[in-house]
């Protein structure tokens, strides 16, 4: 069989990447989607270029490593890889238990050995990480992969005020050891800001944190000391966070959400391919 693909390359390009002992990842986009056949779809597409509305997709390549993924996200793989589904008859109640609090799946299935792994489409923004011997705290429904060696579990907040008032939920994820980590994000990293606290106090308007580290404390408290200063200053609840660590601020998540409260379209964009979520 004689196939020519040419412009493949040209159509697709690598814009990110990051590779750990036996695993490579590459985050791949398209740069024009050209497969519409239809006069709306062409115009929804078109409009999308514009805005630089890209559909991207995960590449995952191992030698002799492992890697844990979110569930319906694999596309499909190559080689000698083993695929394992993470629950056991041990497991198995606290694995549902955590996906029905935290929304993230009942298990991730984990593949080992050698071989090319390609994740499914996603309009989303993928953030490529590196954890050293170090723990995060992510929102739900940021995990999309992670190396073995990076252990993978929701976590409770430690506050009632913050599970109460913080935005974020009674439940988070916590991602900790050494490997890499790709997250599934709403703005692209160009967005965030990330705000490095030594013994120091960050206060945040709003649940626009992506990211922080597990050392710090994470509170909700009021914004002025009196409950006549907070309603003066239009801010009431802040979230609070406290010691020594980073915290991954993104503001356009707001800006987003307005939009999409007004019923525009760009709601809709924000969304995975997979069935994962």
């Amino acid at each position: 069989m004689v196939y020519n693909a040419a412009g493949t390359r040209e159509n697709i390009r690598v814009i990110d990447t990051a590779q750990y002992k036996g695993l490579k990842i590459e985050v791949l986009e398209y740069q024009k989607l050209l497969g519409s056949t239809g006069i709306y779809s062409a115009s929804s597409l078109y409009f999308m270029e514009k805005q630089g509305i890209r559909a991207r997709q995960v590449a995952l390549y191992l030698t002799n490593d492992m890697v844990s993924i979110e569930p319906g996200a694999m596309s499909y793989f190559q080689g000698p890889l083993e695929m394992v589904s993470g629950v056991t008859a041990g497991n198995v109640l606290g694995r549902m238990l955590s996906g029905a609090v935290t929304g993230e799946g009942t298990a991730q299935p984990e593949y080992r050995g050698s071989g090319m792994l390609v994740l499914e489409p996603s309009f989303q923004h993928f953030l490529l990480l590196q954890l050293e011997k170090e723990e995060i705290i992510v929102d739900k429904g940021m995990f999309y992969c992670a190396q073995g060696g990076v252990t993978v579990k929701p976590v409770m907040q430690r506050t009632l005020s913050a599970a109460l008032g913080g935005g974020e939920g009674l439940f988070q994820i916590s991602l900790s050891g050494t490997g890499l980590v790709v997250l599934e994000c709403p703005v692209p990293s160009c967005e965030i800001d990330v705000i490095e606290l030594q013994n120091d106090v960050l206060k945040v308007d709003g649940n626009f944190a992506v990211l922080r580290s597990a050392s710090l404390q994470f509170t909700v408290e009021r914004s002025a000391k009196t409950l006549l200063g907070s309603a003066v200053s239009g801010e009431g609840l802040v979230n609070v966070y406290r010691g020594t660590g980073s915290v991954w601020l993104a503001p356009s998540i707001k800006i987003y959400n307005t939009l999409s409260a007004g019923g525009t379209t760009t709601g809709s964009l924000n969304m995975n391919t997979s069935n994962s979520k």
